[in-house]
């Protein structure tokens, strides 16, 4: 008996199943070549598939793309299993470059000073070597982001940063609003990522 051609879907499932890491929608396209917008519906089906109490594994969604995941449900046994990685407590400033990063994110290290009036270069650093958060660098803003990790989502139980308390209001706080359409304009020289020496 002749097998149906692979789908979106199928290939999408597959290369989240192997990667192990969020992958793109661009990535995804490239390796299947399907289309962005096939590949994005397939993520979204599978999403809805996968989303629900039947299953322990889970479709989770960042800025950086799709991952499989284990389900909020057992997050009992994530939270075991990469407590050696999130260990040690947090102090006030971390917790709340923490939740800048999580509701503003992707942000620039510029843009979290500022919000926050203080250097955030150590706590930046730390919050990297825990895993909560992970930086990559925004063509656009010529500058390094920051943005929270899959292992925070897992660890919070939640699917996507749109899930977190409040979010839309969060994000969009006239405050937080007012005071990143005053950052200041990023240095021409690129400064280093957290945690690299200058």
């Amino acid at each position: 008996m002749a097998m149906n051609e692979p789908n979106a879907e199928n290939l999408t499932e597959s290369l989240l199943f192997l990667a192990g890491k969020p992958l793109s929608i661009k990535k995804i396209a490239e390796i299947t070549k399907q289309s962005p917008k096939a590949v994005e519906e397939a993520a979204e089906s599978l999403m809805k598939k996968y989303n629900t109490e039947e299953y322990g594994i889970h479709i989770m969604k960042t800025s950086s793309g799709y991952q499989m995941a284990t389900s909020p449900a057992v997050s009992y046994i994530t939270k075991q299993f990469i407590k050696s990685e999130l260990t040690g407590e947090l102090t006030k400033p971390a917790l709340e470059s923490l939740t800048i990063i999580a509701y503003c994110g992707p942000i620039s290290k510029a843009e979290i000073e500022h919000i926050r009036g203080v250097n955030c270069s150590l706590i930046l650093r730390n919050l990297l070597i825990k895993g909560l958060v992970e930086s990559r660098e925004d063509r656009k803003k010529m500058t390094t982001v920051y943005q929270i990790t899959f292992d925070f989502l897992q660890f919070l139980g939640i699917h996507a940063v749109e899930e977190l308390p409040d979010y839309e209001r969060l994000r969009n706080h006239q405050h937080i609003t007012a005071l990143m359409a005053t950052r200041p304009a990023e240095t021409q020289q690129q400064e280093p990522p957290a945690g690299q020496q200058k």
